[in-house]
This record gives structure tokens, C-alpha cells and sequence, in this order.
């Protein structure tokens, strides 16, 4: 499968941008897809999953109550619906995506993706 990122730029703190996951190959509908983000220096980090049914997301704490995951089987996309940005949120993002055992199971760490678009960069201006 191959994932296509796409929505990064450049927004003030305290404003809104959209990412898209696009998948082509497979669909998403047996996959759990997430986002991770890496700034330079550092791991890449878990920010946001959903499972293959969709009825079941996972965020971490620091983007609790600000960014939404969600994924449309009909276009074969898992978008992640950013607001209240802040110049912490500045990195690259990244969406991954791999087969799980059931329906609801979001996978949460980096090495249980074995697929990954290319980044997508999200700056936060001051």
C-alpha cells in the first residue's frame, strides 16, 4: 500500500490546518491508520490512530481536545483536522497504516507500522 500526506504549511498559533492521508494500492478499510510528527533530533511520536471500523480513535494527551482523526472508506483517506495550533505542534507529519486482527485495534507505536508516507510539514508561527 502506498500513502500519499498531504495539507502541511505555514499558520499562526491559535489557527487550523487540515492534513490528508491518501491510500492507494489497499484500502483502509482492514488497516489501522494513524499520524506520528518528528522535529529534528527526535523520535517520532504517536499523535493520533483510528481503526479500520472507524468507531474507535486513539490521541495522545498533547493533542487531546484539539485534533481530530477521522478516515472516509468511500475516498480512501484518513485526515487529521488540526485547531488551536501551537509552535509545539511544528514538525513533520507523517501517516502509517497497517492490517490489524480486528476491527477496533488502534496501533499506537512507531515499529507496528510497517507502512508510511512521506512527511508533510506543519509549521506554527508565534
Amino acid at each position: 500500500v502506498q500513502l500519499q500526506a498531504s495539507g502541511g504549511g505555514l499558520v499562526q498559533a491559535g489557527g487550523s490546518l487540515r492534513l490528508s492521508c491518501a491510500a492507494s494500492g489497499r484500502t483502509f478499510s482492514h488497516y489501522t491508520t494513524a499520524w506520528f510528527r518528528q522535529t529534528p533530533g527526535n523520535e517520532r511520536e504517536f499523535v493520533a490512530g483510528i481503526s479500520s471500523s472507524g468507531e474507535r480513535t486513539v490521541y495522545a494527551d498533547f493533542v487531546k481536545g484539539r485534533f481530530t482523526i477521522s478516515k472516509s472508506n468511500a475516498k480512501n483517506t484518513v485526515d487529521l483536522q488540526m485547531h488551536t495550533l501551537e509552535p509545539e505542534d511544528t514538525a513533520a507529519y507523517y501517516c502509517a497504516t497497517n492490517t490489524v486482527l480486528t476491527r477496533s485495534t488502534v496501533l499506537t507505536y512507531r515499529t507496528d507500522y510497517a507502512h508510511w508516507g512521506q512527511g508533510t510539514l506543519v509549521t506554527v508561527s508565534s
